[in-house]
């Protein structure tokens, strides 16, 4: 989906988000988190874990440290041990990044309707 003019792009992080860190000092920290996201694929699909939607939470507390809830494709995933570690590596070289806690969860399970048009057209799907 290309946004024209007449389409608003909407910020999520607007009027919700109450903390001690300035606002555009939050917004590139939440930038670069979910660039840094981006750089981590799932082997078996060639996508990155943010656009196929196994992201499900991103946190960045006052203290900067970044708490991330995301999921797998499936429970039996063959990198599902290392994955997390994959995801605080990454997220954990963010400038001005105290820390990453990385959780997991199967509860929604992940299905392809999460998967951004990017990925869609990444794995042949759009």
């Amino acid at each position: 989906m290309s946004l024209d003019d007449s389409e608003q792009k909407i910020d999520v992080r607007e009027g919700i988000v109450h903390s001690s860190i300035p606002a555009d000092e939050l917004a590139r920290l939440s930038d670069d988190v979910i660039m840094a996201l981006k750089t981590v694929y799932d082997p078996e699909i060639p996508a990155d874990i943010f656009e196929l939607g196994l992201i499900y939470k991103i946190d960045i507390e006052d203290d900067r440290m970044v708490k991330i809830m995301m999921t797998l494709t499936a429970p039996g995933c063959p990198v599902a041990g290392e994955m997390p570690g994959w995801v605080e590596n990454a997220v954990g070289a963010v400038e001005g990044v105290s820390g990453v806690e990385v959780g997991m969860t199967f509860d929604p399970p992940w299905t392809p309707d999460r998967m951004s048009e990017e990925a869609q057209v990444a794995v042949g799907w759009y």
